[in-house]
């Protein structure tokens, strides 16, 4: 596979036979041949579990210290006075049934993330196969279904992510931009780190984590030393 000169000039700066500390992998990103844009910088955590057991999932969110660098779209599904407490705390579009046909039939996405009121879910449920796929069903779990509407639109606004295995048991997710710089990035880390750590399931045996690695959007992989 041909890389591209910036992909081989960021490669040069790591040693693929070493695992580095947090803080030294995002120093390294932060000398890496820039892009025209600024790129997310993701986690990818391997862990020592099996997502096809329900004990022993791992799913949660937390609010990044400093973000996430993307502003959030917000969908809100809900009536009368919810739908009008989603539209004062700032979701981007709220509404009911009528939403049904318009992301089913016209393949309508232009939303990052979708928060339901409770009694709103038989109708958003019609959507499961469209939504799931694509990770945007409301979920109890997600802190996305709920009566809390204001709650939900602050916290994912301000920074919510959530983390969730897949089915090759690792967690993808981005939590911060290159131009965030070392200290705040590092912040972010720690903040999801802990809690996947904390969300360790009881069922879990032998090692939880088995690797860590960052990586920029266009970027090589850095492996982290978790010990």
């Amino acid at each position: 596979m041909k890389v591209s000169k910036r992909y081989a000039e960021s490669a040069k700066l790591i040693d693929k036979t070493k695992e580095y500390n947090v803080k030294e992998a995002l120093e390294i990103i932060e000398k890496m041949p820039k892009t025209k844009f600024d790129e997310t910088v993701e986690l990818h955590v391997k862990l020592g579990v099996d997502s096809k057991h329900a004990d022993q999932q791992v799913r949660g969110t937390v609010v990044l210290p400093n973000g996430t660098g993307k502003t959030q779209r917000v969908l809100v599904f809900a009536k009368g006075p919810k739908a009008e407490e989603a539209e004062k705390a700032g979701a981007d579009f709220v509404g009911a049934e009528e939403l049904i046909p318009k992301i089913q039939n016209d393949n309508w996405f232009d939303y990052d993330v979708i928060v339901a009121t409770p009694d709103m879910m038989g109708v958003v449920g019609r959507l499961g196969k469209v939504l799931g796929p694509k990770g945007l069903m409301p979920n109890p779990k997600s802190g996305t279904v709920t009566m809390d509407v204001t709650k939900a639109i602050s916290e994912i606004k301000s920074g919510k992510v959530e983390y969730r295995l897949d089915k090759t048991n690792i967690i993808h997710l981005g939590f911060g931009k290159v131009s965030f710089g070392t200290d705040k990035l590092l912040e972010n880390y720690e903040t999801i780190i802990n809690a996947i750590i904390k969300a360790k399931p009881a069922a879990a045996k032998g090692q939880y984590i088995k690797s860590v690695a960052i990586t920029t959007t266009m970027g090589p992989g850095i492996f982290i030393d978790q010990k």
